[in-house]
């Protein structure tokens, strides 16, 4: 149960209340903003609370025991502290959140009423919403490893340990043409085979989308150049001459550890394990079932 400073229960017991809701939110990288619904910056705790930055609250959910609860805040990309390309970026996801309640005309008569993780951003044109999931989500997230028949390492981190960059796993080149949204025609990309970038990552380096990335889906080489296609389109349009870096993909699989990045004795999947194609068969007759290993 929460209590409340005696000063501000002794206010909140009064005919007219002047309270708003102050958010202070700090990025995992250590910056620290604040952002209030009131009409005039607030400040208290060494943190300035910025007015007229478009921010509201929804409701709050709340449940007993562990449950977590969620609520939501929204605003605009009028203050310059939240800008859609950090947005996009992925710079918000998981700062933590701590919500006031606050006497504006007394800002020292406040209350902590919750902390708070942002979870999922959604976007529309100038506007956002961010999701604000209670600390309790981290109970509900996957904890350990999985047995699965593919690999749950990243590729080139250091469970993997393949060398993306000096191992001859990446590239750079630059947009030709735009086809769509979601495709692009590329240069520098003609000496890999096709599909040697799918599941890989692009970064383009220069232009309006410098330092954005976003997933490739297909890489095929045509009698014009290499066309590669996205899993989602990026939040712009690329244009002719951008620049980027593009790192291989993998598949997880077991036979792409091997073949392409010969790094088997770092596979982290466990490709013995039979899945569920193989439970779910039966005796046809023709299959060999004498004891041996699924793969050699």
């Amino acid at each position: 149960m929460k209590r409340l400073p005696a000063d501000l229960s002794v206010h909140l017991a009064g005919d007219a209340t002047t309270t708003c809701q102050c958010w202070r939110l700090t990025r995992r990288d250590g910056p620290v903003f604040g952002f209030t619904e009131h009409d005039h910056d607030l400040g208290f705790d060494g943190t300035v609370f910025l007015a007229a930055s478009g921010f509201s609250a929804s409701e709050t959910e709340a449940a007993a025991g562990i449950a977590a609860n969620a609520s939501e805040v929204t605003g605009g990309f009028s203050s310059d502290c939240i800008t859609e390309a950090d947005l996009s970026a992925g710079l918000f996801d998981g700062a933590r959140v701590e919500v006031f309640l606050v006497n504006w005309r007394l800002p020292e008569q406040r209350v902590l009423q919750m902390v708070r993780e942002i979870g999922e951003v959604a976007r529309d044109g100038s506007r956002f919403r961010a999701e604000l999931r209670s600390l309790a989500h981290r109970l509900s997230q996957p904890q350990g490893r999985i047995y699965n028949r593919r690999c749950d390492a990243v590729l080139g981190d250091a469970r993997c340990g393949v060398d993306l960059v000096g191992g001859g796993f990446s590239a750079s080149g630059q947009v030709v043409a735009v086809i769509d949204a979601a495709r692009v025609k590329v240069s520098g990309l003609d000496g890999f085979e096709d599909g040697f970038f799918r599941f890989g990552r692009l970064v383009f380096a220069d232009g309006l989308l410098a330092g954005t990335g976003t997933d490739v889906e297909t890489q095929v080489r045509r009698d014009t150049g290499t066309e590669l296609g996205f899993w989602l389109p990026p939040e712009r349009l690329p244009v002719v001459g951008d620049g980027f870096s593009i790192t291989a993909g993998c598949d997880k699989a077991f036979a792409t550890c091997a073949q392409k990045f010969a790094n088997i004795l770092n596979f982290r999947g466990c490709p013995h394990m039979p899945g569920a194609d193989f439970a779910y068969s039966y005796v046809d007759g023709e299959t060999t079932h004498d004891g041996r290993p699924l793969f050699a």
